[in-house]
């Protein structure tokens, strides 16, 4: 099971993977707790030599789950992306469950 710091590192380490030609310091600007897990908000953290403000397009959140450590980048406004992970959990949740009672009674899959 991940902590809040395993689900930093493993978010800092992606978005240093997928880095490409961006030259400016990214990191992590917020985490919010939802039921499984956490959602990491990043960008970048500096700014550009002039002063201004850095912005990227495309940096959206990281939903990241405690249990299976994955790690899914929000494509969708991110209480939809929540909610749609949520019932993916427990439509997995629900087949494990019929697939366990199956098994216990004999049956094949």
């Amino acid at each position: 099971m991940l902590s809040e710091d395993d689900a930093r590192r493993l978010v800092l380490a992606e978005i240093e993977n997928s880095r490409g030609d961006v030259d400016c310091e990214l990191g992590i600007l917020r985490v919010q707790a939802v039921s499984f897990g956490w959602v990491v908000y990043w960008s970048a953290v500096s700014p550009l030599s002039n002063g201004q403000p850095t912005r990227l397009g495309g940096n959206g959140p990281f939903l990241v789950d405690r249990e299976n450590e994955r790690l899914i980048t929000a494509t969708r406004p991110i209480h939809q992306q929540i909610a749609d992970y949520e019932r993916r959990l427990r439509r997995e949740a629900h087949a494990q469950n019929a697939a366990a009672k199956r098994a216990a009674r004999g049956e094949g899959a």
